[in-house]
């Protein structure tokens, strides 16, 4: 009851920082599975449990994990969605390059409610579906050239997937205010603020924002990969509604 009030007061709030919702049953459960005993080392600082319960990602629903990487937060959606739902983990075209370890990974797993795949195009479903996800990619989105444009395609492919009502949700890592997207090749983070512009600008509804992996201590000027700062970024987590 207390996810219900507070997705209703993001309705009527649009963007406000939503108190961090309860987490279901169903994500405890997924997050506790033995399957999973190889990233658990990790849930400390991806903060799972957080981040899903933000998404309102619950059994049943049709996922889209855009540029899954290693397929962490795949293996998760799978145990959460359940038989009666699915995931399709996918790599746009473009990418298909960087996706070839992490396809064969997650197809070794066998997983029942999982689509692993190179999409032809950027977004591919057969009906729409209740979210997209990407984490730690969307800044990759405007590299080798890109730019906005490219942006601007992906956000209007996830707002095609995306049934009325549906929910996408962003995680990236933080450029300085202002930056725009020149740190997206050499430091591999972007400015918010263009996030929250370019999806607004495809329709999208922005509905608030998570701190969960927010870090003051980061001042946004190391490479990610960096040592000294590497799993610990300052990260935004955007949650968006197709209206």
């Amino acid at each position: 009851m207390r996810y219900l009030a507070l997705a209703a007061v993001a309705a009527f709030v649009p963007g406000a920082i939503l108190a961090a919702p309860v987490v279901s049953p169903a994500i405890q459960k997924a997050l506790a599975d033995p399957a999973r005993a190889d990233q658990q080392p990790d849930d400390a600082h991806r903060k799972p449990a957080e981040l899903l319960a933000f998404a309102g990602v619950k059994p049943g629903q049709q996922v889209v994990d855009v540029l899954p990487g290693g397929g962490y937060w795949t293996r998760i959606f799978t145990g959460v969605v359940g038989s009666s739902g699915h995931v399709y983990a996918v790599w746009p075209k473009a990418a298909a390059a960087y996706g070839a370890k992490g396809v064969a990974a997650l197809q070794a797993k066998n997983l029942a409610n999982v689509t692993v795949a190179v999409d032809p195009a950027i977004i591919t479903v057969t009906k729409p579906v209740d979210l997209v996800w990407t984490v730690q990619n969307y800044h990759d989105l405007a590299n080798n050239g890109g730019g906005e444009a490219a942006l601007g395609a992906f956000n209007a492919a996830v707002f095609k997937a995306l049934k009325p009502g549906g929910i996408y949700v962003v995680v990236d890592h933080a450029a300085p205010a202002g930056s725009g997207l020149a740190d997206t090749e050499t430091l591999h983070r972007i400015d918010p603020a263009v996030v929250k512009r370019e999806v607004t600008n495809a329709g999208f509804t922005f509905v608030g924002e998570s701190k969960a992996l927010a870090n003051p201590a980061d001042d946004h000027t190391l490479k990610v990969f960096d040592p000294a700062i590497r799993g610990k970024t300052d990260q935004f987590v955007y949650k968006f509604r197709r209206p």
